[in-house]
């Protein structure tokens, strides 16, 4: 199906060739990118060393279909950074997957007992999906950014990953 698979700056010129405008840009990284996204705020990125840089690659065809990030913070990872670029490889379960993988991967490498990410409330395709994985709505955090003269507000999503079992493989 999907693996994660280390994002390097080579990597960079794919994902930036799928970013088409400022909104898509604020949608995949909040408002810490500005648009047009470049190698160098990539490897700020890289650089950081609190935050994880994959590129999600689909198996059977070796091809490289998005991105995700995990970010330290002191008592949580937060995930974020998510896309699935190509809108014929959405609704085909990968989103899911690719959540999970995240999640899994967190537990295995940082001792943090909560998994946290944002997404803009009129994503509901995404908040289903992190709703499958476990993740629930923190109706106390909220924040709001403002694009082209249109209100976005950004909804906090958390799943307590403490009891979480990691499936075998």
């Amino acid at each position: 199906m999907i693996e994660l698979l280390p994002f390097d700056i080579n990597h960079a010129p794919k994902l930036i060739s799928k970013i088409k405008d400022e909104k898509m840009l604020l949608q995949f990284a909040g408002p810490a990118y500005h648009f047009p996204l470049t190698k160098e705020q990539l490897a700020q990125d890289l650089s950081n060393e609190n935050r994880t840089l994959f590129r999600v690659v689909e198996t059977a065809s070796h091809t490289t279909i998005g991105h995700a990030q995990i970010l330290l913070k002191e008592k949580i990872f937060l995930l974020g950074r998510i896309l699935i670029w190509d809108e014929n490889n959405r609704g085909k379960g990968y989103g899911k997957k690719l959540v999970l993988q995240l999640v899994e991967y967190g537990l295995r490498h940082f001792d943090k007992d909560t998994a946290e990410l944002n997404v803009y409330d009129w994503n509901t395709g995404a908040i289903e999906c992190y709703k499958k994985v476990g993740f629930e709505i923190d109706p106390t955090v909220t924040s709001e950014v403002y694009v082209e003269g249109e209100k976005w507000l950004s909804i906090n999503m958390k799943m307590n990953v403490k009891n979480y079992k990691i499936p075998m493989s």
